[in-house]
């Protein structure tokens, strides 16, 4: 049972995490250790954290499309096969070591930061795509909603350094389309969990209300800032997700 002093908490919480997630991702780094500190089981806080993170997934591709930087029609095959690329990859988990991801991963997100900061131009403007659509869905679709379900840190900035990088979205786009992919992988993560009792639904709707509302305004200011203003905020977001992977890869 929650304490009712700790529900001010938890919506605020999911308020600066919404906010933030929407524009650069990340959201989990202020999420998790929270729910982590609120909740005794640390699987039933990882499911609630899917729970919560699906309000502001799902507000911030909502807000996205509806202004119109997204085309939900668009992402529909993208967000199936992300969908079954989490279902396998949250079922490998179970049986694989994911040591190897937690020392990988952080070199990745490095030369993401290290790219997007000596690129100052990257994502201002459309540019031509690299792959067809098709491929483009089912070769990340599978494999970063795999990883999504598997491990998960930084899903959300690899899926924007995809879209504009593969398929020469700008970053206002790009921003709104990885929304809509994190959602449905989060969809499925948060089913699985779902299934096994793993879901504390008062801690989850608090902190769910607070990401309705700032995944909303973080993407309200996307859509007026762009690139400019989505720029510093994902490469800060990256090098603090960054730091935190190998901590916790060193330490533990």
């Amino acid at each position: 049972m929650i304490e009712t002093w700790k529900i001010p908490a938890l919506f605020g919480t999911g308020l600066v995490a919404g906010f933030v997630d929407s524009i650069a991702g990340g959201g989990g780094l202020i999420t998790l250790p929270v729910l982590l500190s609120v909740l005794p089981d640390p699987q039933l806080a990882l499911g609630t954290n899917k729970f919560q993170a699906a309000f502001g997934s799902g507000s911030a591709a909502a807000h996205y499309a509806h202004a119109g930087a997204v085309d939900l029609r668009d992402c529909a095959r993208g967000c199936v096969v992300t969908f079954l690329g989490a279902a396998l990859g949250t079922l490998a988990v179970r049986s694989l070591d994911t040591h190897f991801l937690k020392v990988a991963v952080p070199l990745l997100l490095i030369a993401v930061a290290v790219y997007t900061w000596r690129r100052p131009q990257l994502g201002q403007q459309e540019r031509a795509a690299k792959m067809t659509r098709l491929k483009f869905d089912v070769l990340f679709g599978l494999l970063l909603g795999f990883y999504d379900g598997f491990f998960g840190p930084g899903a959300g900035t690899f899926w924007t350094m995809a879209f504009v990088l593969c398929l020469g979205f700008n970053l206002t786009r790009a921003t709104g389309y990885t929304k809509a992919v994190n959602f449905a992988s989060n969809v499925c993560s948060l089913l699985i969990f779902l299934a096994a009792g793993k879901v504390d639904f008062v801690a989850g709707g608090c902190m769910g209300a607070g990401q309705l509302i700032g995944a909303r305004f973080g993407s309200r200011m996307v859509l007026r800032g762009g690139a400019q203003f989505i720029r510093p905020i994902f490469i800060s977001v990256v090098l603090v997700l960054t730091t935190k992977l190998l901590y916790d890869a060193f330490t533990k």
